[in-house]
């Protein structure tokens, strides 16, 4: 008998027939003697539309504003999660099985006081354990939790995985199963290079890099709680027959395992290829080069939560006047564009120039720290097909690239197949 915590996202749970598809796979771990917990998200395409009544009610209003209060948007957004949770659970009492529904302040999952991305705190997993303990299903509204001014708050979008995977640490789950639309974690977007293959195993540290980078399979905040608490998570397809061979299997069932490296016995040197696209480049001209201007830059962008990545200083010839360059999210781009411009006295720089429609290309292996000449192997096949490249940055188990977003999905290609990634 094991504990298992199983999530199923917004696809997942998108109809009513979906939903009795989640409960036959709930039922199978049950039938197999196994304690269970289910988290579930919103129905696919609730939460755009919850969100979108929030935007538009103030000017329905007719509000000078577009702001709203984001305790009442929490208030809204989570009902989602909600409905699911309530429907889940009567498919389940329907199949013979002693389910009950639970809210994120019902748990309680306490969180802090930012409001539409609020970040755990605490989970009192005593209840639940108790409630499996006697043979009951909890089915777990994700996204949400309790704020301490002892309102709903939710975790920002992808929060499900982030309730599945905290839960599964307050509860000391065997495993946490994270059921979506896809059968794991492959080499790189299998809609862009067809060869790409599925991995049996992924470390915690390339997962949290495929996810920063532009994977879209798991939340990165799950993968930081799954890293620190050693929650062993697999990827799976709800979309597979729950009853098919190996479903059930409690060490191995199908999907991808995103583990410790120590359960990797042999590391490949490169595990994935990682793209984002619309990334944008800003760059500050004949910038006073002293000690505080980088604090002065990225201090005001930080506190707007403009999220700043691949900067590069050039050397100062007369040890006065130097050039910044860095990305943002195109979306984030304007936004960034006045906040330097507001504190440009501050700052000291000439002139801010941006660059969008650029794309970030990361190379992806936890071999890649015993490994070298793992970087120029890239840069000489980038070259071999003319593709430029305008900016690097480097850690121990990744290397990102930054190009002309036209030559994105060239890139990919090239660089799994540089590799060996399409081999089986």
């Amino acid at each position: 008998m094991a504990r298992i915590v199983m999530k199923f996202g917004g696809t997942s749970v998108a109809n009513l027939e979906r939903i009795h598809n989640v409960a036959r796979h709930v039922k199978r771990e049950v039938d197999a003697g196994n304690e269970v917990a289910v988290v579930v998200s919103a129905m696919s395409g609730k939460t755009n539309e919850l969100v979108g009544w929030v935007q538009d009610i103030p000017k329905v209003a007719g509000a000078n504003s577009p702001f709203y209060d984001a305790r009442e948007y929490d208030a809204v957004v989570a009902s989602g999660e909600q409905v699911t949770s309530g429907l889940l659970a009567i498919a389940l009492q329907s199949m013979g099985i002693n389910a009950r529904s639970w809210q994120g302040w019902q748990i309680p999952i306490k969180t802090d006081n930012a409001h539409g991305a609020a970040r755990i705190q605490e989970i009192d997993g005593a209840d639940i354990i108790r409630r499996m303990g006697e043979g009951q299903v909890a089915v777990v509204a994700g996204f949400q939790g309790i704020g301490p001014d002892n309102r709903i708050a939710t975790l920002g979008r992808g929060g499900s995985d982030t309730s599945a995977v905290a839960i599964a640490a307050a509860v000391k789950a065997d495993r946490c199963d994270i059921y979506t639309d896809v059968d794991g974690v492959y080499t790189t977007d299998p809609r862009v290079v067809p060869k790409a293959r599925r991995l049996k195993k992924i470390t915690f540290e390339e997962m949290l890099e495929m996810a920063s980078l532009g994977a879209k399979v798991l939340q990165v905040r799950s993968v930081e709680l799954a890293m620190v608490h050693k929650v062993r998570t697999f990827v799976r397809s709800s979309f597979e027959d729950p009853d098919a061979p190996g479903m059930g299997d409690l060490i191995n069932p199908p999907g991808t395992l995103i583990c410790d490296e120590e359960e990797i016995v042999e590391q490949e040197v490169v595990t994935g290829i990682a793209y984002a696209k619309d990334e944008a480049q800003i760059s500050l001209r004949r910038l006073a080069d002293r000690p505080g201007v980088s604090a002065a830059i990225f201090g005001p962008l930080a506190e707007a939560h403009i999220n700043v990545d691949m900067i590069v200083q050039n050397i100062s010839e007369d040890g006065s006047r130097t050039d910044m360059t860095f990305t943002v999210p195109y979306g984030d781009v304007q936004k960034a564009l006045k906040i330097l411009e507001d504190n440009k006295e501050k700052i000291g720089f000439d002139v801010a120039q941006n660059e969008s429609g650029l794309c970030k290309v990361s190379v992806i292996g936890i071999g890649m720290r015993s490994h070298a000449g793992v970087a120029a192997q890239a840069f000489k096949a980038l070259a071999e097909k003319g593709i430029n490249i305008k900016a690097i940055t480097t850690s121990e188990i990744k290397i990102s690239i930054l190009i002309d977003g036209a030559y994105s999905e060239l890139a990919v290609r090239t660089l799994h197949s540089a590799y060996g990634l399409d081999k089986s």
